[in-house]
C-alpha cells in the first residue's frame, strides 16, 4: 500500500557543507510550473549543473534533504527555460514519473508557496525572517512563528456490495470520475468529516468506516486521509455546482479514474482486488 520506500528520501532543512554540487537535484519552479528534462520519456528534475546554463535568477532556494545520495533543493526562479527543457504543471507528473519524484516535487512546491506567502507577519505585518533552527519563518517584532501549513482532508470510497460510488467534479473532464473528498472543518473529527462530506456531496449516509492510508497531496497543501465506507442509506443527490454526476459502478462498468499514483486510485484498486 505504501508508495515510497522511506529510505529513499531523508528530509532535512539544513544543507551540509558541499551539498550543492553539480549533481544535486534542483526542483525549479517558474510561474508555478516545474522545469523538467525528459529522460527516456519520463520527466525528471534538472541538476545544479543544468541550472547554471539557464538565463534565470533564483528568487528563493530551500534545501529539502537527500534522495539516496543526491541532495535536493526547491527553487523559485524567474527567467527563460532553454531549448531541451520544458515547464510542466505538477499534475502533469502524475503517472509519468516515479511516485518518489512526484512526492519530492510536491514537497518542493509546498515549501516554495509557504515561503512566498509568509514574507510578512500575519499578526503585526513586520517583515519575517528565517528561523535559525526550524523550517519556519519568524517575526522579529512580535515573535510569531509560521511553519509550513498542512490542511487535513478526507477521501473516501463508498461501496454497496460489488458496487462503488464514483463522482465527477464539476470542473473535471466529462469522462473522469473519482472518490469523494473534502477538507476537515474546525472542531471536527476525521470520522465526522467523512460522514458530513459524503452527505453534503451526494446525499448518502455511510457506515463501517475503515481507515486505509494517507497521502501528501500538494493541491495545494493537503494531507489526504483515505477511507473505505459502506452505504447505509439515501438516494444520490449531487451537490449543486460541486458534483456534476455521481453513479454506482462495478468492475465491469468502470469509467476513467485517477492513476495509481493518487490515493483515490489506491482506494479503487484495493476494492477491485479484494472483490
Amino acid at each position: 500500500m505504501w508508495p515510497v520506500d522511506p529510505d529513499e528520501f531523508v528530509a532535512n532543512h539544513i544543507a551540509p557543507d558541499g551539498a550543492d554540487h553539480g549533481d544535486a537535484w534542483y526542483f525549479v519552479f517558474m510561474r508555478g510550473e516545474l522545469v523538467c528534462k525528459t529522460v527516456q520519456g519520463a520527466p525528471e528534475p534538472i541538476t545544479a549543473d543544468d541550472f547554471r546554463w539557464f538565463d534565470a535568477e533564483a528568487r528563493s532556494k530551500h534545501f529539502l534533504g537527500h534522495h539516496g545520495s543526491l541532495p535536493c533543493y526547491a527553487i523559485s526562479a524567474k527567467g527563460v527555460v532553454p531549448e531541451g527543457y520544458a515547464l510542466m504543471p505538477l499534475r502533469g507528473l502524475l503517472g509519468r514519473t516515479s511516485q518518489s519524484l512526484f512526492y519530492l516535487a510536491g514537497r518542493a512546491t509546498q515549501i516554495i508557496e509557504w515561503h512566498n506567502t509568509n514574507q510578512f507577519c500575519g499578526r503585526c505585518s513586520a517583515s519575517m525572517e528565517p528561523h535559525k533552527q526550524d523550517r519556519a519563518m519568524t517575526c522579529p517584532s512580535c515573535r510569531l512563528i509560521s511553519y509550513p501549513r498542512l490542511s487535513p482532508s478526507i477521501i473516501v470510497l463508498v461501496t454497496k456490495g460489488e458496487e462503488m460510488l464514483l463522482a465527477r467534479n464539476a470542473n473535471w473532464p466529462a469522462k473522469m470520475y473519482s472518490t469523494l473528498a473534502g477538507f476537515v472543518e474546525p472542531g471536527e473529527s476525521i470520522e465526522q468529516t467523512v460522514h458530513r462530506e459524503v452527505f453534503e456531496e451526494v446525499g448518502l449516509k455511510v457506515q463501517n468506516l475503515k481507515y486505509f492510508g494517507s497521502q501528501s497531496w500538494p493541491f495545494p497543501n493537503s494531507l489526504m486521509l483515505g477511507f473505505h465506507a459502506e452505504y447505509a442509506g439515501g438516494d444520490i443527490v449531487c451537490q449543486p455546482e460541486e458534483i456534476a454526476d455521481a453513479q454506482w459502478f462495478t468492475k465491469d462498468s468502470m469509467p476513467q479514474t485517477p492513476p495509481k499514483t493518487a490515493i483515490s486510485g489506491w482506494l479503487i484498486e484495493e476494492f477491485l482486488r479484494a472483490g
